[in-house]
């Protein structure tokens, strides 16, 4: 199930969190995972390895389905559901991918997000001013549905007051991670640009 020190390479590769491990399914080993990745199909294949948070523990992927749209894998050595039942809880990584690969599929790591300047798409469809600074990305937030850029406002906006009467400000926003909302990343330049509907940013 689990090699310890596998890499005779001695720089640790880039990895990427693919799933947390869940509850056991059944008595042979298997586990449901909540998956972290778009591209589960091959990260979950038969052979595939997949590692600790700080790689120095190796999992090799014996067999893999999906059941009612969830994941469900078995790892080598996982052979009964003590086994399965120990692993709850544990996240998995996987290596990075080629980043030239990568930018020809449209494709994004968090770490190359974060800093990024956010503005307003030309033409976007709530009619503020094309290029208009909104704020930096300060962190890509995980949710089951999709992922979040969380975006630090350049002005704060007032959003109501608390019971003794100071100001209460809104500072940040949460934009989901989509093309229709997030239709270029440049990271030569720096920037990103949003197209979101009337609400979703405070303040546009």
């Amino acid at each position: 199930m689990a090699d310890q020190n596998m890499h005779d390479d001695p720089q640790q590769p880039e990895l990427l969190r693919v799933c947390r491990i869940g509850r056991a399914q059944g008595m042979r080993g298997e586990v449901t995972v909540q998956v972290f990745t778009d591209e589960p199909e091959w990260r979950f294949e038969p052979g595939s390895v997949l590692y600790s948070r700080d790689g120095g523990t190796e999992y090799v992927v014996e067999s893999s389905r999906t059941f009612k749209k969830r994941w469900i894998i078995k790892l080598e050595g996982c052979d009964d559901r003590n086994a399965s039942e120990a692993l709850n809880g544990t996240e998995l990584y996987g290596e990075a991918d080629d980043p030239d690969e990568m930018l020809e599929a449209d494709e994004w790591y968090p770490k190359d997000l974060i800093g990024l300047e956010a503005r307003m798409a030309e033409g976007n469809g709530i009619g503020a001013e094309d290029g208009l600074v909104v704020g930096k990305v300060v962190d890509v937030v995980d949710s089951p549905a999709q992922s979040l850029l969380k975006i630090r406002l350049t002005e704060p906006v007032r959003v109501g007051e608390a019971k003794d009467g100071t100001p209460v400000f809104e500072k940040t926003a949460l934009v989901p991670f989509v093309d229709e909302l997030v239709p270029d990343i440049d990271l030569e330049e720096g920037y990103l640009t949003l197209d979101p509907p009337g609400g979703l940013i405070p303040g546009l």
